[in-house]
């Protein structure tokens, strides 16, 4: 090739390409920053639009994806890949790609799920894929979980719709199961009146609906009884450590004895003639 021929190739092909790839990465860095404005506008107006968190959030984030597989064609539909093609083979391969990625596929219906029937929210605290903790977000795939002791769990969306949902938060009330034991020798009435003097003298414990206090069981080593206040869920551990030493001080106060799991043994002595 003469030197002519050598420009014109360079100019037709070479210089062409260049451009294009330059142009390439203008439109990625651009789209990039202003994905990142649509998603923190779309966070904004959907906050203002007092739209549930856990919905916000999911939208927020099924946008990203969206709007990154747009900015991906528009980028290589510039350089001068063949979308048209590449999404073909794309679709081509999508059931072999699916069958490798079944669990993110599932883990994805079951964020839909989670999404359309709720059965709990942002921030409330619930048990769920076998763990217990307080609900950070709800992904398209995973759902973040805070626990008590700060700990940060991931788990898949699938895991938490194939398990029972126990959510603790979801009602402003909820009762309290508590457990006495006194011993056989104690005064059973005594012993109520005490637990319904403790209960009465705490606002928290409400009075509607009321508590109940009963004999549960008669046990190997002690007489059970059975106390079931109601509270508002937000006061329900504040109040049921106050409630267990307020008794402890009561009953030693009034001489009502907490026993502890005891066996007697009886020695009989064979006499040998």
């Amino acid at each position: 090739m003469n030197p002519e021929e050598i420009k014109l190739f360079f100019e037709q092909n070479v210089a062409g390409y260049i451009e294009n790839l330059a142009l390439g990465i203008i439109i990625l860095v651009v789209g990039w920053v202003l994905i990142k404005i649509v998603k923190k506008g779309l966070t904004k107006a959907l906050k203002r639009s007092e739209i549930d968190e856990t919905i916000s959030k999911f939208i927020v984030n099924v946008a990203n994806v969206i709007l990154l597989a747009a900015l991906v064609i528009a980028v290589l539909n510039e350089v001068g890949v063949e979308t048209a093609s590449l999404l073909t083979v794309l679709g081509a391969a999508g059931l072999a790609i699916g069958l490798a990625l079944q669990g993110s596929l599932s883990n994805l219906a079951a964020g839909v799920m989670l999404i359309i029937f709720r059965p709990f929210k942002v921030g409330q605290f619930v048990e769920a894929g076998g763990t217990m903790g307080s609900v950070n977000e709800i992904q398209i795939f995973n759902t973040i979980m805070s626990t008590p002791d700060n700990k940060v769990i991931i788990i898949p969306n699938s895991k938490i719709i194939g398990d029972t949902i126990t959510n603790f938060t979801e009602r402003d009330t909820r009762r309290m199961d508590l457990v006495f034991g006194i011993g056989y020798g104690d005064d059973i009435k005594k012993a109520k009146d005490i637990i319904e003097k403790v209960l009465k003298a705490d606002e928290r414990v409400l009075k509607d609906p009321i508590y109940t206090i009963g004999v549960l069981e008669l046990a190997d080593s002690s007489v059970n009884l059975a106390v079931r206040p109601w509270v508002k869920t937000s006061e329900y551990w504040p109040l049921y450590w106050d409630l267990m030493e307020n008794m402890k001080y009561e009953f030693d106060a009034n001489g009502i004895s907490i026993p502890f799991p005891q066996r007697d043994v009886h020695l009989y002595q064979q006499n040998s003639n």
